[in-house]
Formats: C-alpha cells, structure tokens, sequence
C-alpha cells in the first residue's frame, strides 16, 4: 500500500483532492481562529473568521460535487471510486460542523464566563488538531505514504483530549449555579464543537478500512 499514489494516472483530479484537503485544513485554522475571537470578545474578528469559514465550506461542497461528477462521466479510478467517494463526503461533513459550531455561537451569543473560556480554547484547540492531523493523514492515503499510521494515530490522540476537555465542561457548567436553561445552551455548544472531532475519528476509521484494502 504504501508508495502507491492512487491518483499518479490522474493528475488533475489529484490536484482537487489536494485543494479540497487544503480547503479542509484551512476550515480548521480558521474554526480555531474564530473560535479564539469569540472567546476575546472581538465581534468584528469573529465575523471575519465566520464569513471565512463559510466560503471554505461552500468551496469544500463545490471541490467534493466536482470530484464525484469526474469520477463517473470519466471513469477514473473504479476499483477504488466508492472509497474515494465516502472518505470526501465524510470529510466534507466536518467543515459542516465547523461552519454550523461558529454559526451556532453568532445566532446564540451564550454568556460563558471567565471559568469556561480557558476550557473552550483547549476544546477548540484539540479539535483544530484532531482535523489537522486528519488532513495528513488523508494526503498520506492519497498518496501511498508511510506516515498514514502515524497520523491516523495522532487524530484518535486529538479526539480523546477533546472528549476529556469536554467533559471537564460539562463538570463544570453542570455543577455551577447557573440556571437549567443555560446549562443545556452550553451543553449543546459543547456537543457541537466535540462532534467536530468525531467526525474525525469516524473518517480515520474508514481510512483505516480502505487502506487495508489496497494493501491487499
């Protein structure tokens, strides 16, 4: 498996794959810079970052369509177009959530307090990286590297410290004296913003399938 580039016939759906990985990887910096805006008060960064997270999700969409409409009226890559197919529309579904977690904040505007922002930023920060890693180890597949492993380790990583930071959250937000209303707002904000490093894990466990498979 390793040393086989799985596009190496097709160059120009390797460079849309590239870009959309690119598109991915960007989503989760500018989640996580948008993220860190909100925490800070800064309104006018937030929108800047949201707006920006926005864009990338639709180019993300537009890259994802295009790459599904080559592979078929082309006929590229059959013996490995379904894999391809699924690891991008479950790929996709991440920079969803990340686009959908800042709108979520912008529509909600909840009140976190000084004591949850330290643990938001590290939440935020975790996510950004289970993505990031995720992104790696995507180009890895794509490209028959040796790392795959490595990085498919290091999104499981993320993805635990992200559980373990949440549920420090919800410790802390459910053994305040906040009211019950404002409990459950900041419960789903917090399931939101994990759920992105799910989605992760999810994509690592379908990677781990098909990389499998093309060893084979």
């Amino acid at each position: 498996m390793p040393g086989i580039t799985l596009f190496s016939k097709t160059k120009e759906l390797e460079a849309q794959t590239d870009e959309f990985c690119d598109k991915v990887s960007e989503g989760a910096l500018a989640f996580k810079l948008g993220m860190r805006r909100f925490l800070e008060d800064d309104t006018v960064g937030f929108q800047e970052k949201l707006q920006h997270v926005s864009e990338i999700e639709s180019r993300g969409d537009e890259l994802r369509r295009e790459i599904q409409r080559r592979l078929y009226v082309e006929t590229l890559i059959p013996e490995s177009r379904g894999d391809v197919l699924e690891l991008l529309e479950y790929t996709d579904a991440i920079l969803n959530a990340c686009d959908g977690a800042l709108w979520q904040l912008e529509i909600e505007k909840p009140e976190l307090g000084d004591e949850l922002k330290s643990d938001f930023a590290n939440l935020a920060e975790s996510v950004g990286e289970a993505v990031e890693a995720l992104v790696r180890a995507l180009r890895d597949f794509f490209r028959g590297s040796e790392s795959l492993t490595d990085d498919m380790h290091k999104v499981l990583f993320y993805e635990s410290e992200a559980d373990k930071v949440g549920h420090k959250l919800m410790n802390t937000v459910f053994s305040s004296d906040l009211e019950l209303s404002r409990k459950n707002q900041l419960r789903h904000i917090i399931l939101h913003i994990d759920n992105i490093a799910d989605l992760a894990e999810d994509v690592v466990d379908k990677l781990a399938i098909f990389a499998l498979k093309r060893a084979v």
